[in-house]
């Protein structure tokens, strides 16, 4: 099951939190923080999967990619398959592109309504 999609700027902001499994809200920025903290360590030639146990709990994975000055972020448990989440955050990412014409990071701070309609669309197509 995909616990969370994350849309998180190189200077750390959150610019889309989704979550679909139950996450405090006060204890939103401590994952963000986490999540950026982790991302933002790793070498551009390390995977884009990474087990995340201690953010998220037993057997969750991140799956991620990052384009200019976001980082596209997919949590998920040992349910989903690693590559069929890879290719999820690239459809996302190319369905961004093409409702914003080559998405940038204020397209999603100005329209962060319709980002969310479309994640949910993907999400409820993924689940349906």
């Amino acid at each position: 099951m995909i616990q969370a999609v994350m849309v998180i700027s190189t200077q750390a902001k959150p610019r889309l939190l989704k979550f679909y499994s139950f996450q405090p809200p006060e204890k939103h920025q401590d994952l963000v923080r986490c999540v950026f903290q982790l991302l933002s360590a790793r070498p551009e030639s390390a995977s884009n999967f990474v087990k995340v146990d201690s953010i998220f709990g037993p057997g969750t994975k991140m799956v991620y990619k990052h384009l200019a000055t976001l980082y596209f972020v997919f949590v998920f448990d040992s349910s989903e398959n690693e590559l069929a989440m890879l290719d999820l955050v690239q459809v996302f990412v190319e369905t961004l592109d093409r409702c914003f014409k080559n998405v940038c990071e204020l397209d999603i701070v100005f329209m962060i309504l319709q980002l969310h309609v479309l994640g949910s669309r993907k999400a409820a197509h993924h689940f349906g």
